[in-house]
């Protein structure tokens, strides 16, 4: 897992590359990022699948803000990024949400 920032020096945008490899997400066919930057919509951002099985995609968020979100497997299994600035109770059971601070 990882995420990588890249801060726009002309606007307040953020371009925030979210990356998945294949043995993370046990071969999985589809995963999608949701988030308080889509109103968790699992059609909003899925992530590109790669030869090698694993997923990437980059979404521009708005800079000095913090989002809550979790990475959807094959659409019933939900993954955090280990690599996330901290994480957040999801208010559901014991569950977590991670956690980009921008």
């Amino acid at each position: 897992m990882s995420i990588k920032k890249q801060f726009l020096k002309s606007k307040p945008v953020c371009k925030v590359t979210f990356a998945l490899d294949a043995d993370q997400v046990n071969n999985a066919e589809t995963v999608a990022v949701l988030g308080e930057f889509n109103d968790w919509n699992p059609e909003a951002h899925p992530m590109k699948k790669f030869k090698n099985g694993n997923f990437r995609t980059t979404i521009d968020l708005e800079s000095d803000k913090s989002y809550q979100f979790r990475y959807l497997v094959d659409g019933k299994m939900w993954v955090n990024d280990t690599e996330a600035d901290q994480f957040a109770p999801a208010g559901i059971a014991q569950e977590e949400n991670a956690v980009i601070e921008l």
